[in-house]
């Protein structure tokens, strides 16, 4: 929840602006560690962390379910470990990104205050990631078909948000040190270990120990840490109105290129999260959250409407990115039906039907793009009874 305050915008020596506005022009946002949430005041939502929320899960509802084949998009498959990047490389981390920003708005940070998390900051924060961690292994497990405690995405997200809520009183300069800070430790220690696929620190460590206790990857919320503090960054202006547009670019140009000229060591790499990965995909998620700014939340918000698809799925999009993984996995993947005068699950009769009407590239993108179509349409239908789901 937003913390309004009667004092106007200061800027710091770095020039970052830590106080909040008056009131009257607060946004609010999510709470940090869902993937969406719903209205949490009176105040006009922030609708470009909405609408950029909404752009992620409809992209990974597209990455998830392509069904293309060998005509699918190079772009809507991850890179191979040393071949670059793809927009589906940035999907997750743009999810981590949305987390981030919503902190600010919901737990309030900086200055005038102590900086480190009070009592009441940190219950909020545990109740919070705690159920969040639960729905992702109930996901994990339910896909595995055993208990399984691991990290999966919601998992990642809820243990990233956790420790990066703890520094969100923080003022932006010094969370962005502390992100910073965070990615040179992760980059040495990745660079303590040859660098391949096959052997690097991250495997040593997870063969060493961590496999064996079930947390595989564990070293990732390392990194993921950073990114969320990052979006917290990120988010800042918004919250306190001041200055967004200037503050914005230069941060996301500064990020996106300080990830580029990382990239020619260790590369980009989802696999072991590289720090210019990080770096590159926080760039990117600012410049696309200063776009979405600049059409929602300006003029008054008189063309906040042309974000409105977005907006349906990133309000709640803890349901949406929930809902329709527990769906494939007990009915749509698992029920028979003879759609196709063979027996098959739902969606591969979906698909076959649609490739047999309108042959193997056309019908799957309609399938592709029909899956999405349909969750978008049952999340429009939840929002129009003013349903969301939050923990």
């Amino acid at each position: 929840m937003s913390v309004p305050s009667s004092e106007p915008a200061e800027s710091t020596s770095a020039g970052w602006p830590e106080n909040a506005v008056p009131a009257e022009t607060a946004l609010t946002a999510s709470a940090a560690n869902q993937v969406g949430a719903g209205p949490l005041t009176r105040p006009r939502r922030l609708v470009a962390l909405d609408g950029w929320r909404g752009l992620t899960i409809l992209l990974m509802l597209l990455v998830n379910n392509v069904a293309l084949g060998r005509y699918t998009p190079a772009q809507l498959v991850h890179a191979a470990w040393d071949g670059g990047l793809t927009l589906t490389d940035l999907v997750f981390p743009w999810f981590l990104f949305c987390a981030g920003a919503a902190l600010p708005f919901s737990l309030g940070s900086g200055a005038g205050e102590r900086w480190w998390p009070d009592r009441a900051t940190v219950s909020k924060l545990v109740q919070r990631a705690v159920p969040l961690y639960l729905v992702g292994a109930l996901l994990t497990s339910v896909e595995n078909q055993a208990p399984t405690w691991g990290l999966g995405v919601l998992q990642l997200i809820a243990l990233a948000s956790l420790c990066a809520g703890l520094l969100t009183r923080l003022p932006a300069r010094w969370r962005l040190g502390a992100a910073l800070a965070l990615l040179l430790a992760y980059r040495l220690f990745l660079l303590s270990a040859p660098f391949t696929e096959s052997d690097n620190a991250v495997q040593r460590l997870n063969a060493l120990f961590l496999s064996a206790i079930g947390l595989r990857g564990l070293t990732s919320v390392v990194p993921a840490t950073a990114l969320v503090l990052l979006g917290s960054v990120a988010a800042q202006p918004l919250k306190n109105r001041s200055r967004e547009i200037p503050l914005l670019l230069g941060l996301g140009a500064a990020l996106t290129l300080s990830g580029w000229l990382l990239a020619d060591t260790l590369g980009f790499n989802k696999s072991v999260w590289t720090p210019c990965y990080i770096l590159y995909s926080a760039g990117l998620g600012t410049l696309g959250l200063l776009t979405l700014y600049l059409i929602g939340d300006t003029q008054r918000g008189r063309f906040d409407w042309l974000l409105s698809p977005l907006t349906v799925a990133g309000r709640n999009s803890l349901f949406a990115y929930v809902a329709p993984i527990l769906l494939k996995l007990w009915i749509l993947n698992v029920w028979q039906v003879g759609w196709t005068g063979e027996r098959r699950s739902i969606l591969a009769s979906l698909l076959v039907l649609a490739q047999r009407q309108f042959g193997i590239q056309a019908g799957g993108w309609l399938y592709s793009l029909g899956y999405v179509a349909a969750v978008w349409l049952a999340l429009w239908v939840l929002a129009r009874r003013n349903f969301i789901w939050k923990l």
